[in-house]
């Protein structure tokens, strides 16, 4: 007790009730961080309008009072249509994945997407011709690649995560080693292709929104919307998933099932992106890498619209940037996958382990 009268302890027990007092179970640590995230997100979406807005109506060169400028804009329409579906598809499912592997440094593109999808157009050509390959294009071709994928995906989901010592972390490896397996193949068929074969299979290959085609839009975009909506809705047991098996089991989540649940949604978005526009190993990446930056918060309400926001001005803007400024429409996804890799270069320097 000091000559005032309050004893040692008192001021213990003052520190321990203000610090409770500033305890909180809300997303953000402060009024200030929320703040600053809404500023940020409207901002982001503001651009994102802006940088579509220059896509649809800058450098048009048809008038606006021609009667072919609507016609025109409608074109342009289905390329941004087409961003904004790859962008919903990379941002959700990359954000979802790296929360249910508990690993910020890795895609749902391990799992052997892209390569499978690099496989069928390179079969295609291989066994068939160039002719076949032209010809692989409509609803029935997309459909088929997206059902091999997911179906890839349920095999290797039954396979490695059913049972009582199902192995998110086996699974991950053999669905890098398949994806190894299937390049292999694809590049042994590539060597034995002439060269104007070779053209032709490339431009397949390379990533972009110009392969999309606006008939796959009457199934691919409910297909979307009702997988996105699942999995926002879905965003409070990420946040426990999040926290590792043992932490979801003692809150109530049955892990392992809601791991297989989480992952099939995953793969249904991974696989209508590729088949729609195309590979873009790194994209989801560097989307997911930028929103844990921007979003000052784990819950999954908050991260996934930040991803959302963020991937489609990615999108957007470079598109805007290389084929109004630069005059390079065929670089974007090079671009944009050269800066996702350095990224991703980054992030494993500084951290030192994957």
């Amino acid at each position: 007790m000091n000559a005032l009268g309050y004893r040692s302890t008192d001021h213990v027990e003052i520190d321990s009730s203000l610090r409770k007092e500033k305890r909180s179970a809300r997303a953000f640590r402060s009024k200030k961080e929320e703040k600053r995230y809404w500023i940020l997100l409207i901002t982001l979406i503001a651009l994102g309008v802006l940088s579509s807005y220059g896509l649809l109506v800058y450098n048009n060169p048809v008038p606006v009072d021609s009667p072919s400028f609507i016609p025109v804009v409608m074109r342009r329409i289905v390329a941004l249509t087409a961003m904004i579906i790859a962008a919903v598809c990379h941002s959700l499912s990359t954000v979802a994945f790296q929360s249910i592997t508990n690993n910020r440094i890795i895609t749902p593109s391990l799992l052997g997407f892209e390569s499978l999808y690099s496989a069928i157009q390179t079969s295609t050509i291989f066994f068939f011709g160039a002719g076949a390959l032209i010809g692989f294009s409509g609803t029935g071709s997309f459909l088929f690649q997206v059902t091999a994928m997911v179906l890839m995906s349920l095999i290797l989901y039954g396979w490695l995560l059913s049972g009582k010592y199902g192995n998110l972390q086996l699974m991950l490896l053999v669905g890098i080693i398949i994806g190894a397996g299937l390049r292999s193949v694809s590049t042994f068929m590539r060597r034995l292709l002439s060269p104007s074969e070779f053209d032709i299979l490339q431009a397949r290959l390379f990533g972009s929104v110009n392969n999309a085609d606006a008939a796959y839009f009457p199934i691919v975009i409910p297909m979307v919307i009702i997988v996105a909506i699942l999995l926002l809705t879905y965003s409070k047991k990420l946040n426990v998933l999040s926290l590792g098996k043992d932490v979801a089991t003692s809150f109530g989540v049955k892990h392992q099932p809601s791991i297989i649940y989480t992952l099939i949604l995953v793969a249904v978005l991974m696989s209508i992106s590729t088949a729609l526009v195309g590979p873009l190993t790194f994209f989801g990446f560097l989307v997911a890498t930028l929103s844990y930056q921007a979003a000052p918060t784990h819950d999954h309400r908050y991260v996934f619209p930040m991803a959302l926001a963020i991937g489609f001005l990615i999108l957007t803007s470079a598109y805007f940037f290389m084929n109004h400024v630069f005059n390079a429409q065929g670089v974007v996804s090079v671009i944009i996958e050269l800066f996702g890799g350095i990224i991703f270069l980054i992030v494993i320097l500084r951290k030192r382990a994957l």
